[in-house]
């Protein structure tokens, strides 16, 4: 006889103290008090600012050209994806250099257009210089802006017009391209002043130069040159240097420049340098002696007595600012914009002062002023001399190549 199983027994499950759900008109209440946080945009002051009151700290160099350019960097671009290089004008410093930094690159190296080496300090000290240089320093060789300022430079300020100033004046150029591109440069421009590289960058670094692709306002020097003209320009030099693999020579595009005078530390207008009789003189000495000339020959310390930097792509001193800073008389020629010369006429860029009102006091001088004239003969002559010192070494490399052959 079977006995009947009882069914088992289920203990009661523990209900949990579960919170009521909340409606649906509460959750949608909640979403909208949540709020994602938002990154404040930047603002960009396109203004120009008081170049007086900016300090060295504000000065933006880099050496390494992926600094700005790298796409993982978001610092190199704002909230609507747009590179910070082309955001206003970048704030630098207009502080003139001191004599500590020109002793530091008195020794850095620049090449001329047959891409033989020159210590920098010979560029504005030395024999057979200029007592006062200005130094342009501009962008890459393809440089459509740089090239227009210097077509401009070189019809408003001559070599001639610099011989008429009491004290000898001069002009040099700087690229930061390669030197194998200077001779297509200075046909491209007409520049009549030696143009010389820096394919290092290293003397823009240290003069506090900086680097940016931003445009700034129309100068003046641009004339009637649409962006698209010095753009389109640039990149038909380009191309014509890409068989010859000099493309890649142009240097570096976001590097900009500036416009440095050098002027004699003593800011005297009376000249140490030597006598023609002098020049003549060491002409006949040997090597030997000649080099110990040199050697002992004291050499006039200078100084940048008036500066100016970049901020943007286009931002060069404006013709009438570099015709005061040198002593010429008059603001050059103007332009049809009427508008943006009235601003060129008025606006200064540079910081300093310049030996021009020293000069301009000279004229009223009788005395002075012959004196000067001997000075400016001097000057010439000396200009002379060099011209034959090149043209000797000219021959002289010739004769060793045909020895060798």
């Amino acid at each position: 006889m079977t006995v009947p199983m009882e069914p088992p027994v289920r203990k009661p499950v523990p209900v949990r103290n579960e919170k009521p759900r909340a409606s649906m008109s509460s959750t949608r209440d909640t979403t909208k008090e949540i709020k994602p946080t938002e990154k404040p945009r930047p603002s960009v002051d396109t203004r120009r600012t008081s170049r007086q009151s900016l300090k060295p700290s504000a000065i933006l160099t880099t050496n390494n050209k992926d600094e700005l350019t790298s796409p993982n960097d978001d610092s190199a671009y704002d909230d609507m994806g747009n590179p910070v290089d082309f955001q206003g004008e970048i704030q630098t410093t207009q502080e003139l250099p001191t004599a500590e930094t020109l002793r530091r690159i008195e020794s850095y190296t620049v090449l001329d257009r047959n891409g033989k080496s020159h210590p920098f300090k010979s560029l504005y000290a030395g024999r057979n210089v200029a007592r006062r240089v200005l130094i342009i320093f501009v962008r890459h060789f393809f440089c459509g802006n740089c090239q227009e300022y210097l077509r401009t430079l070189s019809e408003s300020i001559t070599p001639e017009s610099l011989l008429e100033l009491p004290v000898s004046t001069f002009i040099a150029v700087i690229g930061c391209g390669g030197p194998e591109l200077i001779n297509a440069y200075i046909q491209e421009t007409g520049c009549r002043f030696p143009v010389y590289a820096d394919p290092t960058r290293r003397l823009y670094s240290e003069l506090g130069m900086v680097r940016t692709l931003a445009l700034g306002s129309r100068p003046a020097y641009l004339q009637n040159k649409s962006v698209a003209h010095t753009v389109f320009s640039g990149i038909y030099q380009g191309l014509k240097q890409v068989k010859s693999g000099l493309v890649m020579k142009m240097g570096d595009q976001r590097q900009v420049g500036g416009e440095f005078l050098f002027e004699p530390a003593s800011q005297t207008l009376e000249t140490p340098i030597s006598t023609p009789q002098d020049e003549l003189d060491r002409q006949h000495l040997d090597d030997d002696d000649a080099a110990n000339s040199v050697a002992s020959e004291k050499v006039e310390e200078k100084r940048v007595t008036w500066c100016h930097r970049m901020r943007t792509t286009r931002d060069h001193a404006e013709i009438p600012e570099l015709r005061e800073i040198l002593g010429l008389e008059g603001d050059g020629t103007p332009i049809k914009d009427e508008k943006r010369w009235s601003r060129a006429v008025n606006t200064r860029k540079g910081t300093g002062a310049s030996m021009a009102s020293q000069m301009s006091r000279l004229s009223f001088d009788p005395a002075r002023a012959s004196s000067a004239k001997s000075v400016k003969s001097l000057a010439s002559f000396q200009a002379e001399m060099r011209a034959l010192g090149e043209q000797e070494e000219a021959e002289e490399r010739e004769a060793r190549k045909e020895t060798k052959a």
